[in-house]
């Protein structure tokens, strides 16, 4: 989750205000995973339609041969039906398999907390299900939990790379640890150990970086804002500095997000995938 209503510290380059907030999260809620993006489960779900007319046919054939074998003469209209299933029959079998064989380009798996896992939105309007729409080729899974850390991506990132084997892994965490006050260099640290995890199951990554409000102090905020350029050059990844870059920071930034003032509305969901898509467009196949 990420603030609204605060000013953006100084971490090298001149930023623009921000609103002021008292907090930046609120406390973790009972996670909530969201699911494969719309777009991700078209592939799945229309390989098991392809496949009712199969079984259909099949059932259907065994029973037309059993009315043929019992000596009942067949009517026109049957014989139609006869035909007409074995035909389908016959086009069933390269018809799935066209289907099975659509794969997507590339699998993107989103790692991240509230600010991904669509926290307060309606389902398939939060900016990973946009980014679904955007990349139809390709299929996107959100692996992201409200209230999550970097040291809980840390921990389930493993079981999700097996899973989902993603060809790029786009990881949105840190803004969690801010608020439970957990120390810099362990945020750091578990990033980096995320980071090395994804790339040594074939991955590439993607590194969203967030950003925290003044009243935590200026040393803090800016180490905060710095440690993610740090992993970035470490690793050797590509990073987007700052995620919430024209919500937050937004003159009308206010309406951008939800009652909470804490958590970006719908509207502002296009600017999020605005943010990321240039930079994650660079990792895709073509």
């Amino acid at each position: 989750s990420c603030p609204s209503n605060f000013t953006v510290p100084d971490v090298g380059v001149s930023s623009p205000a921000m609103m002021d907030s008292k907090v930046l999260l609120p406390e973790p809620e009972a996670p909530t995973m969201a699911t494969v993006c719309p777009a991700g489960t078209a592939n799945s779900i229309s390989r098991k339609i392809s496949k009712v007319p199969v079984e259909s046919v099949t059932v259907l054939q065994t029973f037309s041969t059993a009315i043929m074998i019992s000596d009942i003469r067949p009517s026109l209209f049957q014989r139609y039906c006869i035909a007409a299933l074995t035909l389908l029959w016959a086009l069933g079998s390269p018809l799935c398999a066209l289907a099975q064989g659509a794969t997507p380009q590339a699998t993107i798996v989103v790692l991240g907390d509230s600010l991904s896992a669509e926290y307060g939105l309606e389902r398939g309007t939060g900016w990973v299900a946009l980014l679904a729409k955007q990349a139809p080729k390709h299929r996107v899974v959100n692996a992201s939990i409200s209230g999550d850390t970097t040291s809980g991506g840390l921990s389930r990132l493993p079981s999700v790379l097996r899973q989902h084997r993603p060809h790029v892994v786009v990881i949105e965490l840190g803004a969690n640890d801010a608020l439970r006050g957990l120390p810099l260099n362990a945020t750091q640290d578990n990033l980096t150990r995320m980071v090395s995890t994804a790339q040594e199951a074939g991955a590439r990554v993607l590194l969203l970086g967030m950003q925290v409000p003044p009243n935590y102090g200026p040393d803090y905020t800016q180490k905060f804002a710095a440690l993610f350029k740090q992993v970035a050059r470490s690793q050797n990844v590509p990073l987007v500095p700052f995620f919430l870059q024209g919500v937050a920071d937004a003159p009308d930034a206010a309406q951008m997000f939800q009652a909470d003032r804490i958590h970006p509305n719908a509207s502002a969901q296009a600017r999020m995938l605005h943010n990321v898509w240039p930079e994650l467009q660079k990792l895709l196949p073509r």
